[in-house]
């Protein structure tokens, strides 16, 4: 007499252990409550923001008054003379500097490293090895301990507290990691796709503008979202290394924290402007972001 057993339940293969608590759970983050939640916690975190935006286009005197959530029940307090009185003040400038800090920032740094990387990871030089750990020594190195003798030196060559001293500041600072990140991505390209290239007699930077470039796009827009918002976001280097003609908008932020009391309509519409670009950077490459961090972990 043959004996049927019964079917084991759905999502337990034949003989394997029961599922934990935590294991179902896992299971099931892929279901609609919990893409519900994830969205609900992503609206929260916004909050901060929209309350940002709401005090920048509310008055003084409202703002002293009420808190930024009875906008709601009185949107006729909104107006735009916070952003027109920021502007007056030549804010505008700061902005512009910030621009010209960390657009050509995040361009040198994606270049260089991305070629450096792609040296390390499929060309062949003597003490290639050695040279890369000491790239990844650097890592470690504090920004601080570099102020001073970087200073002197932009002073002893005339760029102190120019742009160009900044932006060479941050390059500096930010090709070890970005070397280090490009690198561990470039070795999980297929090498018979470098040696298919190689044999149809293409050269060196031929097959790295051709094969190596496009295949990191995802790991090149990871690195160029956390550059610039590093650079953009930066105010140590600023402080140190701007003068007011240079300042970015950190600096000119910070200038404006001694008269907190009076200027809070300067601060959270400077605060708010300094804050939309990164967002919309972040929104508009999230896919590739999203990419270059999952990048390399499936082989």
């Amino acid at each position: 007499m043959t004996t049927v057993s019964a079917p084991a339940p759905v999502g337990l293969e034949a003989g394997a252990p029961p599922r934990s608590l935590a294991g179902r759970i896992v299971d099931r983050l892929g279901s609609g409550v919990v893409q519900v939640v994830m969205v609900l916690l992503g609206l929260f975190w916004l909050v901060p923001t929209l309350g940002l935006l709401v005090v920048s286009l509310r008055s003084v005197q409202v703002n002293s008054a009420e808190g930024w959530w009875t906008i709601f029940t009185k949107p006729a307090e909104l107006t735009i003379e916070n952003y027109s009185n920021l502007l007056a003040s030549g804010f505008t400038a700061s902005f512009w500097n910030t621009v010209a800090i960390t657009v050509p920032t995040t361009i040198l740094v994606i270049g260089i490293a991305a070629m450096a990387a792609y040296a390390f990871a499929w060309m062949e030089f003597p003490g290639r090895d050695t040279l890369f750990l000491v790239v990844v020594g650097l890592l470690i190195v504090p920004i601080q301990i570099a102020l001073i003798p970087i200073a002197s030196f932009y002073g002893g060559i005339g760029i102190f507290g120019s742009i160009p001293g900044v932006v060479l500041f941050h390059v500096a600072f930010g090709l070890p990691f970005a070397i280090f990140l490009l690198r561990n991505f470039f070795v999980g390209i297929p090498a018979s796709l470098l040696e298919a290239a190689r044999m149809d007699g293409a050269s060196e930077w031929k097959i790295f503008a051709s094969v190596v470039f496009p295949l990191g796009k995802p790991a090149i827009a990871s690195l160029g979202i956390f550059q610039f918002l590093w650079v953009w976001n930066d105010m140590l280097i600023a402080l140190v290394f701007a003068n007011p003609g240079s300042q970015p908008m950190t600096k000119a932020l910070q200038s404006q924290m001694r008269q907190f009391g009076s200027n809070v309509d300067i601060l959270s519409s400077g605060a708010f402007m300094s804050l939309i670009i990164p967002l919309v950077l972040f929104f508009a490459f999230q896919r590739y972001f999203v990419q270059g961090m999952m990048a390399g972990s499936v082989k």
